[in-house]
């Protein structure tokens, strides 16, 4: 295998684990958009740009699922450190 070739196995390859991990935390998801842009740049060199065209879309789809989940997830844990607080001053 040449190495252009390797490189896109192991770009398809991370996205592929990224994508089963994703679940467990967001970084996954972060994980999974950088994959994506090695495909896309596979896809560049390889001449073959729509399919660049294609992953460079799925890493702005990801990136945002990302910064979405961070946003979700820090809310959560303000209002449990918030809940937490509350129920620490309050008198029994």
């Amino acid at each position: 295998m040449d190495p252009l070739t390797i490189f896109g196995v192991a770009a398809v390859t991370v996205m592929l684990i990224a994508y089963i991990q994703e679940e467990r935390a967001a970084a996954w998801i972060l994980v999974f958009a950088v994959g994506c842009l090695a495909s896309g740049i596979y896809g560049l060199l390889a001449g073959a740009w729509p399919f660049m065209v294609a992953e460079l879309l799925w890493t702005v789809v990801a990136y945002r699922r990302w910064r979405r989940r961070r946003i979700r997830e820090r809310s959560a844990a303000m209002e449990a450190n918030h809940l937490q607080q509350v129920h620490q001053s309050k008198p029994d």
